[in-house]
């Protein structure tokens, strides 16, 4: 965890931040602490719904993306080392000062932080609960513009970006789950978990779909899914899929839950989401979702749905189709 390493930095004398001027915080972890950082000089930077609301809730300023100049600049690195490389791009590009990076090892933090000892000089590392802290202490803009990345076209057509679900083309679970679809879906539907907009696209296909609500907690995922779905049938909502509140209960939900947020498999995440689906859909609602093989979904769509089938998937990924939620009884 970040505290750990950088209180052990500024208690040791090795590390000394600025007293003035803005601090700019890319990506932390919720249940970061900041032990050392003055509150009202600093600014998180955050993509993801659930974090940026945790950090807003606890009175920083909170943005997708930096609104100034600052007098420091710390990166929590991603997992994804197209997007850390970027956000390490982006700190130095808008630092007039130190330039701090952290990382867990299984993060990629290490490698990191060999590729910019290639650069620059980099002071550090603070080694700690299997992380590393380094930094910088010069502004080095110029040694690091190439890695600098944004949303782009990929051979599909589909406009995608550094981090966010399935980057390089489209994902062979979405692509299992929209062969599976019917072509009579209609009325309103929900895509929870939207991503850049993959399934979303190919349920505007069916002409009795009245709309569809797609529902993304990465910020920049839903601004790809803005450029890939112009269906005027389409509204977006920058929300946590497991707490959304529809303005309605839905006709259909059709969902590629994820199953981490970290390294390991975290099957609590995708339970959340067919809760959330048996929640927002009317009696009649229908459900298709795809998922892993490897993960116990089948207890939680049975205890939410009073008819659950699987209705094919291959070596990899299972299709479930499940209609008539549940209602907890009063």
């Amino acid at each position: 965890m970040i505290d750990a390493r950088l209180q052990v930095a500024i208690d040791g004398g090795a590390l000394v931040l600025p007293q003035d001027g803005l601090v700019a915080v890319f990506n932390p972890p919720a249940e970061a602490s900041l032990d050392g950082i003055d509150p009202s000089r600093c600014h998180i930077v955050q993509d993801f719904k659930p974090t940026f609301d945790a950090w807003e809730g606890r009175g920083f300023e909170v943005m997708h993306s930096p609104s100034a100049r600052y007098a420091a600049t710390i990166v929590c690195l991603p997992r994804a080392k197209v997007e850390a490389r970027a956000m390490v791009a982006e700190a130095c590009a808008i630092s007039d000062g130190i330039v701090l990076v952290d990382g867990q090892k299984t993060d990629g933090a290490d490698s990191i932080l060999r590729e910019m000892r290639a650069r620059v000089s980099v002071e550090g590392p603070i080694s700690k609960a299997h992380g590393k802290l380094f930094w910088i202490n010069a502004p080095a803009a110029d040694c690091f513009a190439d890695w600098s990345a944004g949303p782009a076209l990929t051979d599909g057509g589909f406009w995608t970006a550094p981090g966010v679900f399935s980057a390089d083309g489209v994902d062979l679970a979405s692509a299992l789950l929209v062969d599976a679809l019917p072509q009579k879906l209609k009325g309103e539907v929900a895509d929870l978990g939207a991503g850049w907009g993959y399934l979303a696209a190919h349920v505007l296909t069916r002409e009795d779909v009245t709309k569809l609500y797609l529902i993304e907690a990465g910020h920049m995922a839903l601004a790809c899914a803005r450029h890939n779905v112009t269906d005027d049938r389409a509204e977006f909502y920058w929300e946590d899929a497991t707490n959304w509140a529809p303005p309605h209960r839905m006709d259909t939900v059709v969902m590629n839950p994820p199953f981490h947020r970290g390294r390991a498999s975290e099957p609590q995440i995708g339970q959340a989401f067919v809760a959330s689906a048996a929640r927002i859909l009317a009696s009649h609602g229908d459900l298709w979702m795809v998922a892993n093989r490897h993960l116990p979904y089948e207890a939680e769509l049975k205890k939410r749905f009073a008819e659950v089938s699987e209705i094919g998937g291959d070596a990899r990924f299972k299709l479930f189709h499940a209609t008539r939620p549940l209602r907890p009884r009063r």
